[in-house]
């Protein structure tokens, strides 16, 4: 089977892992999202093209004729069915269990799988072969009564299964005459019915899932595809600290042998503002809460100094970039980067999307903590540093490596935190801060006024005196920089459109960077045009891409980080946070009223 992005989430907010369309485990990491990839075939050797590769899980079923997969609706339990040449069918569930036991949530790092004949006597084979130290080696194993111990890693990890083991070890053909129960997890013991236990986690994280999904506030239309990118945007957080990764994966190309392989298992700050009002609309408030937490306890640590672009799911700020020799890359395409140069980088937006974010907390009558005086204080300092930086050279949110602007973007969100600290004052009461902050957003204000309007070519320009254009520009409408009938406003729409618009798809920017000329879009800019559009009303054009942009999901109903100018392919790593909180905004933003349907 050839590669492809065409891959099914599984997770539960401590562990996930990836599915192919042959119902193969490819890509899970442990401890952590951002650790070793004991199964990492989406980066490593197909299985299909040499049968010594390792780092996968499958359940291969003899002379098999058909697949059918789908996710058991509301949740991320993902159901493969496949039937052989005699009509034979076998179902495999797989799913990492998640719901409320002794008061809290249950959320090992555990990946269940339960193999089940449907129909005749298939022949099945199992195997599983993690492996260690980024595709260093297969992991050695250990065997017990009714487990395997993979160990030699950073973790041990267990697989309790009531197959028969040598099955397994062998890689052994047998007839499925039983159901088959595998649960893979820490190396503890599993002092329980293993069948039985299975299927209660089943059941239970079913209904937590479902119960979940019950309580978000959904558009009336294209509900499905709200849904199933919120179980997916939950499936990114990591929630033992509140952080949401940017994706599951790491050094997927932009595009084929572009070398832009980047490791976005880690929470990037510039996500913040986007995340927090898909949270909104959905009123998602528990991972609402959980996300403001994380980004209070970074303002704590950087004491109101300089914050980075991004940091570790543990609020780890050294990321340091390094390769993994030993995997090839997706489709042979390689590098494969563990960690992200980016966080050495000056990144001005961050201070505005911090801001932008956690000011939620002082208007949130729903939040169990809602936000006070010292927590304002604590924000002031941030505030003071986008003050500061707005007219400051930085690599953009786009994070360039080779050279340094005085950003638009960065600039209008630094302006943002000023005007936002303002709103929160008045919230306070504190009238004096209030008077404080507002002059600051004023003098920020006509800073960017006069120094990123270009006069000669009429519109807003990426840069402070400069004429580049940038898909950011798009965003001074969303962060009420400036109205959405602002004559300068549609003198930069029309501008960006024509210069970033490559038939329905929005590239970030035209101009070559460190690694020549983009040559894919970037999924998250077009669903910023479908906001530009309607907000400017153009709300059928708007309606129209969206729609375009929906049938270029995989078959779980996601998105990647880019996609080829013909749309033919996704690209970049997946799931994207940025494009599940774009198809969840613009869902939101367009969809007819429920009050349509009375």
């Amino acid at each position: 089977m050839t590669q492809t992005l065409d891959l099914f989430p599984i997770g539960n907010c401590a562990a996930s892992g990836l599915i192919d369309r042959a119902g193969r485990l490819v890509w899970a990491c442990a401890p952590r999202v951002d650790g070793d990839p004991m199964f990492c075939t989406l980066l490593g050797e197909e299985p299909d093209a040499n049968p010594d590769a390792h780092g996968f899980w499958d359940i291969q079923v003899e002379n098999q004729v058909h697949v059918a997969q789908s996710y058991l609706r509301n949740t991320p339990v993902l159901c493969t069915e496949v039937t052989d040449a005699e009509g034979a069918m076998v179902q495999i569930i797989d799913f990492c269990p998640r719901y409320r036991q002794f008061g809290r949530i249950y959320r090992p790092l555990a990946i269940i799988r339960l193999v089940r004949p449907l129909v005749g006597t298939p022949k099945i084979r199992i195997r599983a072969r993690p492996m260690v130290n980024w595709g260093e080696r297969p992991a050695d194993h250990t065997t017990g009564s009714n487990h395997i111990r993979f160990v030699g890693g950073e973790t041990t990890l267990r697989l309790t299964t009531d197959a028969p083991v040598s099955h397994i070890t062998a890689e052994r053909l047998f007839r499925l005459e039983q159901p088959v129960s595998m649960f893979l997890g820490p190396d503890e013991g599993f002092d329980a019915d293993l069948a039985a236990t299975c299927e209660r986690m089943l059941g239970e994280t079913t209904a937590y899932w479902r119960s979940w999904v019950r309580n978000l506030a959904v558009p009336l239309e294209w509900q499905e595809a709200v849904i199933r990118a919120a179980i997916t945007l939950k499936l990114c957080a990591h929630e033992e600290t509140g952080a949401i990764v940017a994706a599951l994966t790491t050094s997927i190309p932009e595009h084929a042998e572009s070398g832009r392989n980047w490791d976005y298992r880690y929470c990037w700050l510039r996500d913040a503002y986007y995340v927090v009002q898909a949270l909104n609309r959905l009123g998602a408030a528990d991972m609402l809460e959980n996300y403001l937490g994380y980004l209070r306890n970074l303002v704590d640590r950087t004491a109101g100094g300089h914050v980075q672009p991004l940091y570790g799911v543990g609020m780890e700020p050294a990321l340091t970039e390094h390769f993994a020799e030993h995997l090839p890359g997706y489709r042979g395409m390689g590098p494969v980067r563990i960690g992200n140069q980016a966080h050495e980088h000056l990144q001005h937006d961050v201070y505005g999307q911090i801001i932008l974010s956690t000011v939620q907390a002082f208007f949130d009558e729903r939040l169990l903590r809602p936000a006070n005086v010292e927590d304002f204080k604590a924000l002031e300092r941030v505030g003071d540093r986008a003050f500061e930086m707005h007219d400051k050279p930085d690599a953009s949110l786009w994070e360039f490596r080779g050279r340094e602007s005085i950003h638009t973007y960065s600039a209008v969100m630094c302006w943002a935190a000023c005007d936002r600290l303002g709103n929160a004052a008045h919230k306070l009461g504190l009238t004096d801060r209030a008077d404080h902050w507002n002059a600051r957003a004023a003098e920020v204000r006509k800073a960017i006024e006069t120094r990123a309007w270009n006069p000669k070519l009429g519109r807003f320009a990426a840069t402070f005196e400069g004429d580049e254009l940038d898909a950011s520009l798009l965003q001074l409408v969303d962060v009420r920089f400036v109205s959405p009938d602002d004559p300068r406003m549609a003198a930069t729409i029309a501008a960006v459109e024509k210069g970033l618009r490559r038939g329905p798809y929005m590239l970030r920017y035209a101009i070559p960077d460190d690694f020549g000329e983009p040559k894919t879009a970037f999924n998250f800019c077009t669903f910023w045009l479908i906001e530009a559009l309607h907000l400017s009303g153009r709300s059928e054009e708007a309606r129209q891409l969206f729609e375009e942009m929906l049938g270029r999901r995989t078959a779980a109903g996601l998105l990647s980080e880019d996609i080829a100018f013909d749309g033919a392919e996704l690209w970049g790593n997946y799931p994207q946070t940025y494009s599940l909180v774009g198809l969840i905004n613009c869902a939101t933003m367009l969809s007819r009223p429920w009050a349509s349907v009375r």
